[in-house]
């Protein structure tokens, strides 16, 4: 699971188009989540046996989580702003492009700052 979020919020390989070959080649410019990023997670483990899996009964406890989680951010930040970010990472200018331009301005008021406009309400 905390492979899928780094996946969808921090992982960019990003490919030198002229060349093919990778721009960002050490782990000092690939971003990856951070234990204190991520909440706890609980996994659990199906401790029996399944003859349905395949010959030996194994099952992969690695890429299932990641599926899943992807999607799931990318649901939740379309589900927060109404835009669809279809490539990850999806990050604060994929969103902000999409958006809807917003007249608000901040003025203060009554000593302290406050939204004005008519978005404001």
């Amino acid at each position: 699971m905390i492979w899928g979020a780094g996946a969808a919020l921090e992982e960019e390989a990003v490919v030198d188009p002229r060349s093919g070959a990778f721009a960002n080649r050490d782990l000092a410019q690939y971003l990856v989540p951070l234990h204190a990023g991520i909440p706890d997670v609980d996994a659990v483990i199906l401790g029996r046996y399944d003859d349905k899996a395949n010959v030996l009964g194994a099952k992969g406890v690695g890429e299932p989580g990641l599926c899943g989680a992807g999607a799931a951010v990318a649901n939740a930040v379309f589900n927060a702003t109404g835009m669809r970010v279809r490539d990850f990472p999806i990050t604060i200018e994929k969103v902000l492009s999409g958006l809807p331009p917003v007249d608000v301005w901040l003025c203060e008021i009554g000593g302290g700052w406050r939204f004005a406009g008519p978005q404001a309400a």
